[in-house]
């Protein structure tokens, strides 16, 4: 394993203990200017997400109606009564993207997709980086004021549903992401960059509480005018 990898697992809770939970449930509050871009606003209703850590599935409720709920894999995105009755669902998700821009219009399984997949990443985040088929290599560190970040540069095999497949993770002297940047290939490619604060510890495990999606600009600098998508993350639960 790399060495700074290596470091960052230790620093937010161990291999050993991620390995021994098999999923997290938190709380989250979401919202930003990508939902209402397309078309499908965030209100700002509480949501509980339900995220496996061994494979890549999620689910979210409520989701459309108080008795919906998502499920998410990279094969098929559904929504379902909380009996099990299926009230949507599509086959390959990833193909109903092609073509998309920025400004293309996403239905109800778009969003559940969308959502399915990014807070998937989140909330795997440093240890999905030591997944099989994932490839890391440290780039160039990055100064941020008086701070020196250093930066992991993942390779994310095609089999791992995710923004693209070449994203940067930076971590500040404490080892926690303070960054992650990223192209939203499912919304025409815009770069990313997010920012993580607000830092817990739950059942051992160390997370950012506070996600702040914007626009980067050619500079690699955040566009504070173009806040993207913004997450707030509580009730935070590994079983």
């Amino acid at each position: 394993m790399n060495e700074l990898l290596a470091r960052v697992i230790g620093a937010n809770g161990g291999l050993d203990r991620w390995n021994s939970y098999s999923k997290v449930e938190a709380t989250i509050v979401s919202g930003g200017g990508l939902f209402r871009m397309k078309g499908v606003p965030q209100d700002p209703t509480p949501r509980r997400m339900t995220i496996w850590l061994h494979e890549e599935r999620s689910s979210v409720f409520p989701f459309g109606a108080p008795d919906q709920r998502t499920m998410f894999t990279p094969e098929k995105i559904a929504i379902e009564k909380l009996d099990g009755k299926m009230v949507a669902e599509r086959q390959a998700p990833r193909d109903s993207f092609a073509g998309h821009q920025m400004g293309t219009p996403w239905d109800a399984l778009h969003r559940a997709y969308f959502n399915g997949y990014a807070m998937w990443t989140y909330l795997t985040t440093p240890f999905l980086l030591a997944m099989d088929g994932v490839r890391i290599e440290e780039s160039e560190p990055w100064q941020e004021g008086e701070e020196t970040w250093r930066v992991l540069r993942a390779y994310f095999p095609r089999s791992i549903e995710t923004h693209n497949s070449v994203q940067d993770f930076f971590f500040g002297e404490d080892l926690m992401l303070r960054r992650h940047d990223y192209s939203v290939n499912v919304a025409g490619g815009f770069p990313a960059a997010q920012l993580t604060s607000e830092y817990i510890v739950a059942n051992g495990i160390h997370l950012p509480t506070k996600r702040r999606a914007y626009t980067r600009g050619s500079d690699r600098q955040p566009i504070p005018e173009l806040l993207m998508v913004s997450i707030d993350i509580s009730e935070v639960q590994f079983e």
